[in-house]
């Protein structure tokens, strides 16, 4: 049989089932060919399209500008080279600023892991990475914002000039105005990362470990994956120009990555949601033939997903991070066993400056934070998605903690107040007269709000 009359007979059959079974059927119950015959070609049809893009427009060697339609990334030196910024358009992602940079040399001070988390959604939102315990948060290392007000005009903040917006900008979602460039610290990179892999038993000796590591600034990187209630993985890592050759690349107690490879680790995995999206992803057959095309865009999956099966991920899927004190993990992770029971946990320390804004730590100084991820299957009995996330965020909000806005929040809004402080984002929602042109943060993205 000639081979296009074979192909053409095998995609008329696999119309014919799909209307028989309906499309819903098929993208609820058998997400994954959706995914390997739809989604992974438009990823990569997307990704090269971009890479074009990116060639054509790109500035001469000479030049220190680097623009593509989406990205413009600008360096220079202030301060006799001693200070470093790079400026960034919000729709440049991290897998491109880590491309540009590494090559000559630099790097973000916290650059989170996932490819296509943008500036603009870091920002407005926020990101976290395994050396925010040195440097804080996302906005952290941000030093001004360009934005588009209400009214149209075009203000620039820092922290001494419109300070107030500055420093409510961060976690506000868009809803003080539209973000166009944000200008960000860079630091020296190096060839590899050192990372050093730590078993730990015990969750009183897993909470003590984590704890000192975390609170060393010596270690650039910090990061735990706990596996169950007891059993967890250390992982410290520095930044390096040598490598030892035996050990590179090589799953060892110590290894040696390269530096962008390291940053993009959690990337083609999606931490270890693919597993989910396509059950037989860790395959050697698959990963040899298709990884090149892994992961899926997650704004396409995002966008086609439907009612059903957000609801349907939204009563058996669960995608969290909460931000609690340091000084109370024991108790944060023996809620999380308890009320979701979700395995692996990403654990990543972060640093909260006590600064103005919508989140800082309730004291009077700075205060050391962890970030609990949890992405998965919730095993524990009469999950619900309301009622549980509710009981974590209740327990989040009691230790002083925070929920990224990113997820699925239940939180009625006099609760959510109380979890973050509104008083500097309410006095610039008046001041700039956003009320009319703007929805409020909890009305755009909390549960109670949008249904």
């Amino acid at each position: 049989m000639d081979p296009l009359l074979y192909l053409g007979s095998l995609e008329v059959l696999f119309l014919v089932w799909i209307k028989g079974k309906g499309l819903e059927y098929v993208i609820m119950h058998q997400r994954w060919i959706f995914v390997c015959i739809f989604l992974l070609p438009s990823s990569v049809i997307s990704d090269v399209r971009a890479c074009i893009i990116f060639k054509m427009c790109s500035a001469t060697s000479e030049s220190e500008i680097f623009r593509t339609a989406k990205l413009r990334v600008e360096c220079f030196h202030m301060l006799s080279n001693i200070f470093q910024v790079v400026r960034v358009e919000p729709l440049a992602n991290m897998g491109q600023v880590t491309a540009l940079l590494n090559s000559i040399g630099w790097t973000l001070p916290v650059l989170p892991e996932l490819d296509d988390l943008t500036v603009g959604g870091l920002v407005m939102g926020t990101g976290t990475e395994s050396s925010s315990h040195i440097y804080g948060l996302f906005q952290h290392i941000c030093v001004a914002f360009e934005l588009v007000l209400a009214d149209g005009s075009l203000v620039r903040s820092t922290e001494v000039k419109n300070s107030d917006l500055f420093y409510a900008v961060p976690w506000s979602c868009s809803t003080l105005g539209f973000l166009v460039a944000a200008e960000i610290r860079i630091i020296p990179a190096r060839k590899w990362v050192k990372l050093c892999y730590e078993p730990v038993c015990g969750l009183d000796a897993i909470c003590k470990k984590f704890a000192e590591q975390s609170a060393n600034k010596e270690n650039q990187f910090e990061e735990g994956l706990q596996y169950s209630r007891d059993e967890a993985v250390i992982m410290t890592g520095t930044m390096t120009d040598h490598a030892e050759t035996d050990k590179t690349n090589c799953i060892v107690a110590l290894d040696y990555i390269p530096l962008r490879y390291y940053y993009h680790r959690h990337t083609r995995s999606i931490f270890w949601e693919l597993q989910d999206i396509i059950p037989f992803g860790n395959n050697p057959l698959f990963r040899y033939v298709f990884g090149w095309m892994v992961p899926p865009q997650i704004s396409l999956l995002k966008l086609t997903q439907g009612e059903t099966i957000r609801k349907l991920y939204e009563q058996h899927h669960v995608v969290q991070d909460m931000l609690v004190p340091m000084k109370g993990i024991k108790t944060s992770l023996l809620r999380f066993h308890e009320d979701i029971y979700v395995y692996p946990l990403w654990l990543c320390p972060f640093m909260l400056p006590n600064q103005p804004g919508m989140v800082h730590p309730k004291g009077d100084g700075d205060e050391l934070y962890v970030d609990i991820g949890a992405y998965g299957e919730p095993k524990v009995k009469h999950f619900d998605a309301r009622s549980s996330t509710r009981q974590l965020e209740n327990f989040v909000r009691d230790v002083n903690g925070f929920q990224m806005l990113y997820a699925d929040l239940y939180m009625e809004r006099q609760e959510f107040w109380e979890m973050f402080d509104g008083t500097l984002y309410h006095k610039l929602r008046k001041q700039l007269n956003c009320e009319d042109a703007f929805p409020e943060v909890y009305d755009k993205i909390c549960k109670s709000a949008t249904h």
